[in-house]
């Protein structure tokens, strides 16, 4: 893709976003978000089959960038520029959320966050899969691994509900002991 394809599909997803923080992902239009990212709609259309497709490209660009960063601890944005990056990848998940790039908790808490929460948990399943999961699990060996997966990863995504809901008022590496408490006699 060249810049100028980049620049536009830029463009629509930001036009997209600010469209999620004011009303709910059903009253959004293609005609609304094609108006407030000044493209036009067979310019949309190159780039989104649809608006689900937008939803979920949006999705997967940032739960997918959180995720993938929260596993490479050397991927920092500069977090860590005056300490160490954590051990867990759950504290440095919570960092990233709390950094809040491209204002993932204002989705996360908005309206449409049924939406927004179900790809998270959908992204946040690979991770606890890879990094707890299927690492040489000493308890509970009869409990099914997809429902262990589910059963994390929803208590994950209820714990970051809660903490947005308190205002934030935990730090991440607060949080992650209180999880890693919770989980680890499950594994």
């Amino acid at each position: 893709m060249d810049r100028r394809q980049q620049k536009t599909r830029s463009a629509i997803l930001t036009a997209f976003t600010t469209l999620l923080a004011k009303e709910s992902y059903s009253k959004i239009t293609v005609q609304k978000i094609i108006d407030t990212a000044n493209v036009g709609r067979t310019t949309f259309y190159s780039h989104f089959q649809a608006k689900d497709d937008l939803l979920k490209s949006l999705c997967e660009e940032l739960f997918g960038h959180i995720i993938s960063s929260a596993m490479d601890c050397t991927h920092t944005h500069g977090l860590y520029s005056d300490m160490s990056a954590p051990t867990s990848v759950f504290c440095h998940l919570l960092q990233h959320l709390q950094e809040n790039s491209n204002n993932i908790l204002g989705l996360l808490a908005s309206e449409n966050n049924d939406i927004f929460l179900r790809y998270f948990k959908n992204s946040l399943d690979e991770l606890i899969k890879t990094q707890f999961v299927s690492q040489n699990r000493k308890n509970n060996t009869d409990i099914p691994q997809e429902f262990l997966i589910n059963h994390i990863s929803g208590s994950f995504v209820e714990m970051v509900l809660w903490w947005l809901k308190g205002r934030m008022k935990q730090s991440p590496e607060e949080l992650d002991r209180y999880f890693q408490a919770v989980i680890k006699p499950i594994l």
